[in-house]
């Protein structure tokens, strides 16, 4: 799901517009930013102009607030084919700021699903009596995806399609998720049910469109056949109920 980076923050003037100092990086869940976007995902239709989120300060302080998109690699480097409006702006305690994302000219995959990520950073703003406080910054980042006109099937119906098996390697047993649908399907959990002992896997994440992953089990499953249970996340960032499949052999 959605990360929350860290950064601490030195000052070196009093207007709202600071320099950022990266000292250390943690991450926390997402409640923890001092504004709030009012989801975990965004998703932009080709068919619609643009997609917006809405950015709120709940706290009882003011910030200024930095957006953009970029892809997976978090870099400076890589080219996104998304700006997001207005690129910096000022929150007052209680406000909120609706920030469109708009789609560049440019060529994305017409048969599958895209993904990119939006990334809200917000600098406390620094008061006169505050020149030499360290503050914290946190920075927000959701998956946003990019879905083109006629893709078979839908977001909903593609965890349903995935397809489990169990493989064998040298190191134990995996079990290999794959995905023959256009869209990406972003777990929250999977657990492997072998006779009365459930293996709840560690770290999943998303597997993409015509694409499979692979999860070790950390032993050798004797059976040919297991059970499998997995929740997802949906498009409006709801937690799905637990599907249930199997794998084989």
């Amino acid at each position: 799901m959605n990360t929350l980076r860290t950064f601490f923050v030195g000052y070196f003037y009093s207007t709202w517009l600071l320099v950022v100092l990266v000292v250390g990086v943690c991450y926390m869940p997402y409640g923890v930013a001092g504004v709030m976007l009012n989801g975990t995902r965004i998703v932009l239709n080709a068919n619609d102009r643009n997609a917006s989120t809405i950015v709120t300060n709940l706290t009882q302080s003011d910030y200024a607030v930095q957006v953009w998109v970029n892809d997976e690699k978090d870099d400076n480097v890589s080219h996104s084919p998304f700006i997001a409006l207005p690129a910096l702006f000022k929150i007052r305690s209680g406000e909120e700021q609706v920030v469109r994302i708009i789609k560049t000219p440019g060529q994305l995959p017409s048969d599958r699903e895209s993904v990119f990520y939006f990334n809200a950073q917000e600098i406390p703003v620094l008061t006169s009596g505050e020149r030499n406080t360290l503050k914290v910054a946190i920075r927000t980042r959701v998956k946003v995806f990019y879905r083109p006109q006629h893709l078979s099937g839908t977001a909903s119906e593609a965890p349903g399609q995935l397809l489990w098996k169990l493989v064998d390697t040298a190191s134990g047993s995996v079990l290999r998720v794959s995905n023959p649908t256009p869209y990406h399907v972003t777990f929250i959990g999977i657990r492997v049910l072998e006779g009365t002992a459930p293996t709840e896997l560690k770290d999943v994440d998303m597997v993409a469109p015509n694409s499979s992953l692979d999860f070790p089990l950390g032993h050798s499953v004797k059976a040919q056949k297991v059970a499998v249970e997995f929740s997802f996340i949906n498009d409006y960032g709801g937690y799905s109920d637990i599907l249930k499949s199997s794998a084989a052999r």
